[in-house]
């Protein structure tokens, strides 16, 4: 499902302001069924893993629908549901223990490439995934949001919570290390 519209947010908005907890629950469900695709999204770019990306949805939609009473509105409500799972995703990933590493396995897509054009394919995938895991979580949580989300430079400053020349910042020295990091490695 595609993300909400500026009037369904609104009207969701409305709904949750309700005085009849069935229309609460009526805006969560929607609200759910519109963002879930990119809540996990944004939860499997920080988290790294499907198992703890699901557990992080679970907790911000968990989170979302105890708090949606108190949105005041001063931001989307998108914008605010993905700061959520942002928080939720950084907790699940922080209960990882220290020695687990991340899977580096490359899902193969189907491909009419040979196997030696997927081998390499997969080695420099690899790389670029070890070079960005190198990167300290604020630089790799700006990079997916913009680069993977495609979240402009304003809503990434609200769901961070964060001015927007710091993301700005962020973004720059972001891509910046991991081209250092990419260079270095081939």
């Amino acid at each position: 499902m595609s993300p909400l519209t500026e009037e369904a947010e609104l009207l969701l908005h409305a709904r949750t302001r309700a005085s009849s907890s069935r229309e609460r629950e009526t805006a969560f469900a929607e609200l759910f069924h519109g963002l879930r695709s990119q809540v996990f999204a944004i939860c499997l770019h920080i988290t790294g893993r499907r198992v703890e990306a699901e557990d992080a949805v679970q907790d911000c939609f968990v989170a979302a629908y105890r708090g949606l009473s108190g949105f005041r509105g001063d931001a989307r409500l998108s914008t605010w549901v993905y700061r959520i799972a942002v928080r939720s995703a950084l907790v699940v990933r922080a209960r990882r223990r220290p020695h687990e590493s991340l899977d580096t396995t490359v899902e193969s897509a189907t491909t009419d490439a040979g196997p030696e054009d997927l081998a390499h394919s997969r080695r420099e995938l690899g790389k670029v995934r070890a070079a960005f895991e190198r990167l300290s979580s604020e630089h790799q949580l700006v990079l997916s949001l913009f680069a993977v989300e495609g979240l402009g430079h304003v809503e990434i400053a609200e769901v961070l919570g964060v001015p927007t020349g710091t993301v700005w910042s962020r973004l720059h020295l972001a891509r910046r290390r991991l081209n250092a990091l990419l260079t270095k490695a081939r």
